[in-house]
């Protein structure tokens, strides 16, 4: 509820006493508190006329769709107010106070609304001592459990752990021997035709891993003989084998 009651003031000056400004009442029950507490009266004893007739007061400038609320809790207290205007005999014992049910809601709001104004405060001292998005540090583990196990249980571990252990793997070697000396044939025939070529020219139309090992041991051993001169222009370039004499080529069939 947002509406302020300042035109009703000059009307509850000369009457009740009191201005109410419903900014700052969250609903009917609220307002009934304030009133109380501006009375100073007892709530398990409230005087029901002269707080219904404060009530209706106050919400008499309101709209009927704004104040839906304050017109049903208005609506109690008038019927209230008519039955404790009725006569009743005083030996009757079974007569109950209308008001019980009043009070017993206004003791209910009443507590609720002092433990949110305790939270309220609580929240803004804990604002006063962390800045936002502080998060408290975490409290010390416990210290851990003396370990007790049985036989089984250390035997299931056991065999947790070997099962997990994983295979070795076995690797088989099998020995290739190289043929060098048909590779340097190769390479002699060659240097016999060529004054320099590309190693991999020596390799054959389909090499395999022992023609080119053979290949580059032959090389060696004729580059280490004086026969032939290893060269390569740039890195990673190709090798080119040359005669180390300068010796004309020989035609080849």
């Amino acid at each position: 509820m947002s509406t302020t009651l300042d035109p009703l003031a000059g009307e509850l000056e000369q009457g009740a006493g009191f201005v109410v400004a419903l900014d700052g009442f969250t609903g009917p029950l609220d307002l009934l508190l304030h009133l109380v507490r501006e009375e100073q009266i007892d709530i398990a004893d409230i005087p029901v006329a002269r707080i219904c007739d404060q009530f209706l007061g106050i919400i008499h400038s309101l709209g009927l769709n704004q104040a839906a609320d304050y017109l049903e809790l208005a609506g109690r207290l008038i019927r209230l107010k008519a039955q404790l205007l009725l006569p009743r005999r005083t030996d009757d014992d079974e007569w109950e106070d209308p008001r019980a049910e009043l009070v017993r809601r206004l003791l209910e709001y009443q507590q609720i609304k002092e433990i949110a104004l305790q939270f309220s405060r609580m929240a803004e001292r804990r604002a006063l001592r962390c800045a936002r998005g502080f998060l408290p540090p975490p409290g010390e583990a416990p210290p851990p459990l003396p370990l007790t196990m049985d036989l089984l249980d250390l035997l299931v571990a056991v065999e947790r752990v070997v099962m997990n252990i994983p295979s070795p793997v076995m690797h088989s070697i099998v020995t290739r021997p190289l043929d060098v000396e048909s590779a340097v044939t190769r390479i002699e025939e060659l240097l016999a035709a060529h004054e320099h070529f590309d190693w991999r020219d020596a390799l054959g139309p389909q090499p395999t891993i022992v023609v080119l090992l053979s290949t580059l041991l032959a090389i060696l051993e004729l580059a280490r003989r004086g026969i032939c001169r290893v060269r390569q222009d740039l890195p990673f370039a190709t090798l080119v084998i040359a005669r180390e004499l300068a010796e004309p080529a020989v035609a080849t069939a």
